[in-house]
């Protein structure tokens, strides 16, 4: 049973969202799964990064990047960067922004990178959407690779459309699948 660590950062729920569907899909292909908020972090938390044999990673695109609070918890990792602690986990990202293009790209790049640095190897996003798929209608509508990218919805009750929600679950079976061979 692979242990998948998911370290989050959500402004106004939207990425939490994600991150929720993102773990019980995960839990429902047998996965150990622990949510963690790196605004909130114990030491329990940092055990669990370091123990997991995944972490995906979320943020929300403000301004081009990842959200502040992401970034201040990329930058406590240096001592375990050092140590070169995360190297060969499976690492992988998800974003979420106003604009259904946006910068999300820009995101994923610089999880991307952070991942690299830490000797990760990384998974991407392989769900193809409509119009090449049309039976996919809603599936990937960012049309990102990299990683999930998400587009906010202002419906507070929803925060992420449904096509959304679909493509994080399809991206977390994709990462059980994945983390399951890597941990055999």
């Amino acid at each position: 049973m692979p242990d998948i660590a998911i370290a989050y950062v959500s402004g106004r729920g939207h990425t939490r969202r994600l991150a929720e569907e993102i773990a019980a899909e995960l839990g429902a292909q047998e996965c150990h799964v622990r949510l963690i908020d790196v605004e909130v972090m114990f030491k329990k938390d940092w055990d669990a990064l370091d123990a997991a044999d995944a972490i995906v990673m979320g943020a929300p695109t403000y301004m081009g990047s990842a959200a502040a609070a992401f970034k201040a918890f990329m930058d406590e990792t240096g001592d375990i960067w050092a140590r070169q602690g995360w190297c060969d986990k499976l690492a992988a990202g998800f974003t979420v922004a106003t604009f259904p293009g946006g910068d999300k790209l820009s995101t994923l790049m610089q999880l991307t990178v952070f991942a690299a640095q830490h000797g990760m190897i990384w998974v991407g996003q392989n769900q193809i959407g409509a119009p090449v798929m049309k039976e996919n209608e809603g599936i990937n509508q960012s049309g990102a690779w990299l990683g999930l990218a998400a587009t906010s919805v202002r419906d507070k009750a929803q925060l992420v459309s449904e096509g959304d929600l679909e493509t994080a679950r399809r991206f977390a079976r994709r990462l059980a699948k994945t983390a399951t061979r890597w941990t055999r």
